[in-house]
């Protein structure tokens, strides 16, 4: 097990990867069709993608709190 303090690298890394395999899934998929050479294409295009994903995740995630802060009423 990891330390806590690696919960939000953690975090950003599985959600990077989840959005992306989907993403570039759909998108792979609109473009090729399913044919027979649409698994290594996903999977050449998911791994791209998550090369771009992850640290973008890590970049905007603080943006994203902040405007989630502004648009969301204390109680």
């Amino acid at each position: 097990m990891l330390p806590k303090r690696f919960a939000p690298l953690l975090f950003s890394l599985i959600l990077s990867g989840l959005m992306s395999l989907l993403v570039s899934g759909i998108s792979t998929y609109r473009a090729a069709g399913l044919g027979p050479g649409f698994p290594s294409l996903w999977c050449g295009a998911w791994l791209m993608a998550w090369l771009f994903a992850f640290p973008a995740v890590l970049l905007v995630t603080p943006v994203a709190r902040s405007l989630v802060g502004w648009l969301v009423r204390a109680e």
